[in-house]
């Protein structure tokens, strides 16, 4: 099984809803946590509205910080936000490969919520 670390700034969507596809769609293959550089503190509640109407089993997610898991091997590390990709990574030990999933940030977004 292959260890992921997925990586936002405020780890309250993008990053959750990466944790839990990635968690879903691998079952016995990949086991994904996220975090952020600078966590909000919550979880954005439509990214897991988002995921229960799509059949995602959301977990518990929680925002928190990347410090967390600098003690933890990986086998990828993966942002989905571009200031995230661009900030200076805690130390994360491990021979890792690192991956950039360029995200939209939906929980800025004006639309409506249809």
């Amino acid at each position: 099984m292959k260890n992921v670390l997925v990586l936002c700034t405020g780890n309250s969507c993008r990053s959750v809803i990466a944790e839990a596809l990635i968690n879903q769609l691998g079952k016995g293959r990949y086991n994904a946590v996220s975090a952020g550089s600078n966590p909000a503190g919550y979880v954005h509640p439509q990214s897991v509205d988002v995921l229960k109407r799509h059949g995602i089993d959301p977990g518990k997610p929680r925002s928190q910080s990347w410090h967390e898991f600098t003690d933890q091997n990986f086998d990828l590390v993966i942002t989905v936000c571009d200031q995230a990709a661009n900030e200076n990574c805690p130390i994360i030990f491990g021979d890792y490969k690192k991956l950039h999933w360029s995200t939209l940030n939906p929980a800025k977004s004006e639309e409506t919520e249809e």
